[in-house]
């Protein structure tokens, strides 16, 4: 799934799942699975065994992958969908809420 509406540094906000209303900045994005990283958002916890960059090892809580159709992007405060356009001779993204170009 090529995906690439939602990039990394975006603030997106989740609509779906068990944290639906969060905001959060995306860390990483997974395009061939259509799943990212966002900062603060499905925390999960991972036992570690002990390391030489983590001496003691135990209990590690991150975040973990959420699926890109559970986001949406937040442009100027309030969420929006994505689109594009050609602008001249290059492709853009879009706030569809008020037609801006993204980047």
């Amino acid at each position: 799934m090529a995906m690439a509406k939602i990039k990394k540094g975006d603030t997106v906000k989740v609509i779906a799942g068990k944290d639906v209303g969060a905001e959060g900045k995306v860390l990483s994005v997974d395009r061939k699975s259509g799943r990212l990283i966002v900062e603060g958002v499905n925390m999960v916890k991972k036992h570690t065994k002990p390391s030489m960059a983590n001496q003691n090892g135990g209990i590690v809580e991150q975040g973990a992958a959420i699926d890109a159709s559970n986001v949406m992007y937040v442009h100027k405060g309030k969420p929006t969908r994505v689109g594009f356009k050609v602008d001249g001779d290059k492709k853009v993204r879009y706030a569809k809420s008020t037609g801006e170009v993204i980047d």
